[in-house]
């Protein structure tokens, strides 16, 4: 039991860790004006949407510097930026620390999200912000639209401090599909929720890797269920794919396009088990994997007490001739 609260302790170490950018290079470097309005419309995460009589704000920098003396709420801030001469793989988006409350877009589709908005308010103000930018999501022909809903309640609000930009891993190993990033999340647990074609449109946004407890879940023993969509690329279509899962407090079922394709149970008990040590690492049978399509993964998580959920990385698609540079990159 002392091995899991050790565990916990690590977690929280981690992200210092893993935000040092000496691995990272910046490709797109977006210190500067970008287009800002106070108020809350989800239309403005919209690429067609008009923003030309916003005000222009200076990012980074607390609102209250810019012009919004003592505004606390809703605001939305929106750039455009063009990647066409950018073939870089592996990008993120670098915004460093917003107060308090966060959830980013591109191109329309949410792509990460730190604390949670009102009525279930708590803040983010100290969470560093990189999420992974999912590839099949980036317009590489032109302009890609960026969009941040941010709430704040006191003090400085906004986009406040860091080196903002869109930036490119130099180490993962080739022909790594990140999967790490905004997942659905639901409690409880029906077999259905399994399937290929399940509709989670409703469900709840989670970050993944990160324990329920991120959500301010009162109850975190029990089960609930992760999915995932994502479109792969023609090159996948290859023999040897591995579904990286990371490590899972406690045990999971994995399934890929609605087929079970793994499992990690030792039928231990609480204070015993060590199952939520154990990396995931599962074939994917290529009879399963659908180039250029969507591809679904879902995964049954269930927990005995204490932490629990996916709560570290790595989380990927790769081939298994790769599987060593990744984990020996991630660990």
């Amino acid at each position: 039991m002392k091995m899991k609260h050790l565990i916990s302790l690590a977690i929280l170490l981690l992200p210092a860790l893993s935000f040092a950018q000496d691995d990272m290079k910046r490709v797109v470097d977006l210190r500067g004006y970008w287009k800002f309005s106070i108020g809350d419309n989800p239309r403005w995460s919209s690429f067609e949407y008009n923003d030309h009589s916003w005000e222009k704000i200076f990012v980074p920098s607390p609102w209250e510097n810019e012009g919004f003396s003592g505004f606390d709420g809703y605001a939305w801030y929106r750039i455009t930026v063009d990647l066409k001469n950018i073939n870089d793989q592996n990008l993120f988006l670098i915004l460093g620390f917003i107060d308090d409350v966060d959830e980013v877009y591109l191109n329309g589709q949410m792509i990460g999200h730190s604390g949670s908005f009102p009525p279930n308010f708590y803040t983010a103000y100290n969470s560093f912000r990189k999420y992974y930018i999912p590839e099949d999501l980036i317009n590489r022909n032109g302009k890609n639209l960026i969009a941040i809903r941010v709430f704040d309640t006191v003090l400085e609000g906004g986009i406040v401090k860091g080196d903002v930009g869109i930036y490119a891993d130099k180490t993962l190993p080739n022909n790594t599909f990140l999967l790490e990033g905004n997942w659905k999340f639901r409690e409880g647990d029906s077999q259905s929720w399994a399937r290929e074609d399940y509709d989670d449109t409703h469900w709840q946004d989670i970050m993944v890797p990160s324990l329920w407890r991120s959500l301010k879940k009162t109850k975190v023993d029990g089960v609930a269920w992760y999915r995932k969509s994502v479109m792969l690329p023609e090159s996948y279509k290859m023999d040897d794919l591995v579904l990286v899962m990371g490590r899972i407090d406690d045990f999971d079922e994995t399934y890929f396009n609605g087929v079970l394709i793994g499992e990690t149970n030792d039928h231990q008990p609480f204070g015993w088990s060590q199952s939520f040590n154990e990396l995931r690492v599962y074939d994917i049978p290529k009879s399963l994997i659908k180039p250029e399509q969507i591809n679904s993964i879902a995964v049954r998580v269930s927990d005995m007490g204490g932490d629990a959920g996916i709560y570290r990385g790595p989380l990927a698609i790769i081939p298994r001739s790769r599987l060593n540079e990744l984990t020996n990159f991630r660990d």
